[in-house]
């Protein structure tokens, strides 16, 4: 684990630093509290805080309610205390204000790893939850909501030197193929083609039904749609081991941020585009400008 560790005395913080580096465990350590709580907030890394309850200016307990507050249901964080004065009524609070748990200080290196193990093994549920949570069943991509987020944090850091294209992707004739076929062979489909999108590296969707979306930041117009015809070959030329027969192809649109821009005027012209290539045929690429302008891209 990547471990931040707060305790104002020097020789405390080394003696526990060299239990943890030796236990496998990275380690940070910190004498200011408020400087460890700014690096946890900063830092998704971080899994585990292992704080005493005397460390300045945050006392352990206002400490303990802030990492609280930094940890969320995205943000998994176990957070350990120790303190070497222990009773009830401290060790209540200690455990109301958001600790997960309590150790005597100096903690022996035997119990603090045996407490750090305990919690690798609730943090690797919470992990777990988390990325079932964020995951489409069907594709193992990043399901509709997990994939707005990550448009966000994208357009959050696009700019003039940094660009962004978003593509949607939508299977030609879907439904001839769920009527011809069968459901089921209708979702080897779309597994088939999530396997296609993953393999681009870009950052991969499924938006809802047969249709996706990937996010490409540092890839201009130019660079995307070159990973977009790799796509649309690519679905042209699968098969289905189970029905050799079967063919599909996929419709492509391509939007690139522009200043202003907020992921729904994004998401509208890549939607416009992929709506072009629709009318152009199917089976083609097409690109909407920040200008509006549709055009086809083969």
């Amino acid at each position: 684990m990547h471990i931040a560790l707060i305790d104002p005395s020097r020789v405390i913080r080394k003696t526990v630093s060299d239990m943890l580096v030796a236990g496998g465990h990275t380690v940070i350590a910190f004498a200011d509290s408020a400087a460890a709580l700014a690096h946890v907030s900063a830092e998704p890394s971080v899994t585990c805080v292992l704080t005493s309850l005397e460390v300045q200016p945050l006392c352990g307990l206002e400490l303990c309610w802030s990492l609280r507050a930094v940890a969320d249901e995205r943000r998994p964080l176990t957070i350990l205390v120790m303190s070497s004065a222990r009773d009830d009524r401290p060790l209540e609070e200690v455990l109301d204000t958001g600790a997960d748990d309590f150790l005597m200080k100096p903690p022996s290196a035997r119990e603090l790893h045996g407490r750090l193990r305990a919690a690798e093994r609730v943090l690797k549920l919470q992990q777990a939850l988390i990325q079932q949570a964020d995951t489409d069943h069907l594709t193992q991509l990043l399901n509709r909501g997990a994939l707005m987020r990550q448009a966000a944090a994208a357009l959050a850091a696009a700019s003039a030197e940094t660009p962004l294209t978003v593509l949607q992707i939508d299977i030609d004739h879907f439904k001839a193929i769920n009527d011809r076929f069968g459901h089921d062979v209708g979702d080897r489909v779309i597994r088939r083609v999530g396997r296609i999108l993953r393999e681009t590296g870009a950052i991969a969707g499924r938006l809802g039904g047969e249709e996706y979306a990937l996010l490409m930041p540092d890839h201009g117009l130019g660079s995307a749609a070159v990973i977009a015809h790799r796509v649309r070959s690519q679905c042209a030329a699968a098969t289905l081991r189970t029905h050799p027969d079967l063919r599909f192809t996929v419709s492509v649109g391509l939007s690139e941020w522009v200043e202003g821009d907020g992921i729904d005027s994004l998401l509208k012209r890549a939607d416009q585009a992929l709506y072009a290539a629709k009318r152009g045929g199917r089976n083609r690429v097409a690109l909407t400008s920040g200008a509006l302008q549709t055009e086809m891209v083969g």
